[in-house]
């Protein structure tokens, strides 16, 4: 059997040994429930929720009670994006996001367009970067909301984040920005940034699955999203998810103590990657910024194949990859990423995404170039439109 090589971070991570050791205690010893405080296995459970929110604030310049915990970062889109729209239509009932934002955004959206909300998807370039022309011309006097992603996920392109928080800061408007793929790869200073939203999720940083946040600036009038009780400052009922939060702020202090230079090694793999397969593999396109990009982000179209045909390949010689997202891997469509910026359908649908970790090491990363080359030259003989092409270039 083929040894994995685990080339799928985007769309989870494996959760790291001192994550799972912090979180043990807190299902078997300190397993009380944090609004039980007035004893003592209540209380301990009730620090350790404290401490996990100190972390991640920090993290972001913030303050801790601008920190709410969630069951992930979709749970905190939408808590972000439908908090803001029904507490600020008295305003207006417009909203801006991005052509390439993930589904757990667009379909938010679309939700709020079937209660009449207006939403303007705004366009990127070729490399995935947002047009703030654009953005700025689609401010109106009844936006309540802008939502652009930090970094996307399919294609790794890291957007002008401060240039969008400033744009929205002066005209008044709030600022959302999904954070899922940046955060704990990226710095983030959300005053700095003048982000009022921001949300992110554990299982992306090596912590559980199940596990989120969403920072709210202090002022903000939102709502609760899920009623019941006085959790979370009385703004997300529930039980609080103890070993959940323990986690994702363990992987929080991991991801940010260890940021830099998991950057560095990881930008250096990266670009490996890329010149490998730019060099040695015809027809083929990056797609994404070459130099504003997640620092462990690679994704190729190559032209004449299926995507699915390529996965297929790589899984047999033990290579997990991916072409697009986790949430849309059963749809037949191609990405919609992919399309916005420009990519014909026939092209899109020849992607592979391929995102790594600081764990990995440049030997892996040469397998798998040589696996994608050996599997793209399969399936390019198989294909009568490549063969058709190469007879018309002779």
């Amino acid at each position: 059997m083929n040894q994995t090589i685990y080339m799928d971070n985007a769309a989870t991570t494996k959760m790291a040994p001192e994550i799972l050791e912090a979180m043990m205690p807190y299902f078997t010893e300190y397993y009380g429930n944090p609004s039980s405080e007035h004893y003592s296995v209540g209380a301990a459970a009730r620090k350790a929720v404290v401490e996990a929110r100190e972390v991640i604030a920090a993290s972001l310049k913030a303050k801790s009670n601008e920190i709410y915990f969630t069951g992930g970062g979709t749970e905190a889109v939408n808590w972000a994006i439908k908090a803001t729209a029904d507490a600020y239509e008295c305003k207006g009932k417009h909203i801006i996001t991005s052509a390439i934002e993930h589904h757990a955004v667009l379909h938010t959206c679309r939700y709020l367009e079937k209660k009449g909300y207006q939403v303007t998807y705004v366009g990127v370039d070729e490399n995935g970067i947002i047009k703030l022309d654009e953005l700025k011309k689609a401010i109106r006097p009844d936006t309540i909301l802008i939502s652009v992603m930090f970094a996307n996920n399919e294609i790794g392109t890291v957007q002008p984040v401060k240039e969008i928080g400033d744009i929205a800061h002066e005209k008044g408007v709030i600022f959302h920005t999904d954070a899922v793929q940046a955060y704990g790869h990226l710095p983030i200073d959300v005053d700095e940034c003048h982000i009022d939203l921001l949300n992110a999720s554990g299982h992306k940083l090596n912590g559980p699955k199940g596990s989120g946040f969403l920072y709210i600036r202090q002022g903000l009038k939102l709502r609760s999203f899920i009623h019941g009780g006085g959790q979370e400052r009385s703004r997300r009922a529930g039980t609080e998810n103890v070993p959940g939060i323990v986690g994702l702020g363990a992987a929080a202090k991991r991801a940010i103590e260890h940021m830099e230079e998991n950057g560095v090694k990881e930008s250096q793999l990266r670009d490996h990657l890329i010149d490998r397969i730019s060099a040695e593999i015809p027809y083929c396109r990056l797609n994404g910024d070459r130099v504003k990009r997640l620092p462990n982000n690679v994704n190729f179209s190559f032209r004449f194949i299926e995507g699915e045909g390529l996965l297929i390949k790589l899984d047999s010689k033990g290579i997990c990859a991916s072409s697009g997202s986790a949430c849309t891997s059963g749809s037949l469509d191609p990405s919609h990423v992919l399309l916005a910026i420009g990519l014909p359908h026939e092209i899109a649908h020849g992607s592979l995404r391929l995102t790594l970790n600081a764990e990995n090491t440049q030997a892996e990363m040469d397998i798998v170039v040589d696996a994608i080359k050996e599997a793209v030259k399969d399936l390019r003989d198989m294909s009568p439109l490549y063969d058709d092409f190469m007879k018309k270039q002779k």
